[in-house]
């Protein structure tokens, strides 16, 4: 009899300790991987907001912002002209299409082929 009490402490013992190391330490390693997640974020973001911060500070230039507007918008300058290659209004015409013979309507209909 005394022996199947000590078996049960022993397993109780165990639980009690599976129960407070076991789940803190699952608890601890999920966080460091969500810890490792979010540096990765930061990492991304902060890449990205340095290559915004550099785009702002070249807009700051008139020759940047001359570009763009020459580039994107069409713009010029006082006294220059402007000129657009606009597409043809003539409509490309077709090439002939091979005269096809002409066959009784119901020729299209499959199940008559196999009546």
């Amino acid at each position: 009899m005394r022996l199947t009490v000590k078996f049960g402490l022993a397993v109780l013992v165990l639980c009690g300790a599976v129960y407070l190391f076991a789940f803190p330490a699952q608890t601890y390693l999920a966080q460091k991987q969500d810890i490792v997640g979010q540096e990765q974020t930061i990492a991304v973001l902060q890449a990205e907001n340095t290559k915004l911060a550099a785009e702002s500070a070249a807009l700051q230039s008139d020759a940047t912002i001359e570009k763009i507007a020459r580039s994107e918008y069409g713009l010029v300058s006082p006294g220059q002209q402007a000129f657009m290659v606009l597409p043809s209004s003539v409509k490309p015409r077709a090439a002939a299409a091979p005269a096809r013979s002409r066959a009784p309507w119901y020729a299209s209909l499959e199940f008559w082929h196999h009546l």
